[in-house]
């Protein structure tokens, strides 16, 4: 097997229809992605080898594309590349990444004629961390930009607030939108729980919707729990909250311990903790829901 750095097996991924190593792909120096961030991704959580709810995955992905304008492949020959690289690398238990970008462009925000770039990228993922310490950032998220809902490359402002976040004792980020209200974190969704009430910020506030949020919010109406996904919350709703909890396809359900140096009454509440039982139970029987 080719050899990485220090004698570590080479990554392998997939760029443009060719698998091999990472140390050997390469991708244009002209590539809209890298020159403007012009590109939708998909992070999905692998389970003994097979991406948990492709289908959902894949939807959204061809939404945020469609709402920028660019082409990705079918669906088949995504998954095939993902297979590909999983294989490649020898993964169960993984984090897999499709990246789909505007391809070689001009040196502006216009985009080429050419087709996109398609990466598709995995590395290893150990089980849930524990509770998680939240700070919320001093920046907001635009319900009203171009961008609102689509999962697109441009995350420099998330790299900014998880920074300014874990220089104040946080594991993640906080953000509200133009009007004050929580909208979502850098990578996660937020729920809340008040007096057995489950709420999360509606897709009105700003907020990526979350493939595990979806599902989530299904497997609590199953279970009979009260649930408000469609009402606007004042941030002062996470600090009040009587558990919290972060959702994400590689946090699964992750309850939040403090906010701002503040903890929570219960972590994890019970309400967080059935959910994070029954969403587990689920994954297990049923890998594309």
């Amino acid at each position: 097997m080719p050899t990485g750095r220090e004698g570590e097996p080479a990554v392998r991924c997939y760029v443009n229809g060719r698998l091999d190593d990472a140390g050997v792909l390469g991708v244009s120096p002209f590539d809209h992605g890298l020159l403007v961030g012009d590109g939708v991704f998909e992070t999905l959580r692998t389970y003994a080898g097979v991406p948990f709810a492709w289908r959902r995955h894949d939807e959204r992905l061809r939404r945020s594309a469609a709402g920028l304008g660019l082409r990705v492949p079918p669906s088949a020959e995504l998954r095939d590349a993902a297979e590909a690289v999983l294989a490649a690398n020898g993964l169960t238990d993984a984090r897999l990444r499709i990246t789909v970008t505007g391809g070689p462009s001009p040196l502006g925000s216009e985009r080429g004629d050419g087709p996109p770039t398609v990466i598709v990228a995995a590395s290893p993922l150990g089980p849930p961390g524990p509770p998680a310490s939240v700070v919320v950032v001093p920046w907001c998220r635009n319900e009203r930009g171009a961008t609102a809902g689509l999962k697109t490359i441009s995350y420099a402002e998330n790299v900014r607030a998880l920074a300014w976040a874990r220089d104040r004792g946080g594991e993640e980020a906080i953000f509200a939108n133009t009007h004050g209200d929580l909208c979502e974190a850098t990578g996660s969704n937020v729920f809340v729980v008040h007096g057995g009430v489950l709420r999360t910020p509606p897709a009105s506030s700003g907020c990526l919707e979350g493939v595990t949020r979806a599902l989530l919010l299904e497997l609590a109406a199953r279970l009979g729990i009260p649930t408000e996904a469609e009402v606007p919350l004042p941030l002062d709703a996470l600090r009040r909250a009587d558990e919290a909890f972060l959702s994400s396809s590689t946090r699964e359900v992750q309850p939040i311990a403090a906010v701002d140096g503040t903890a929570l009454a219960t972590v994890p509440g019970p309400v967080t903790e059935r959910l994070a039982e029954e969403f587990r139970a689920w994954v297990r029987t049923d890998p594309d829901p």
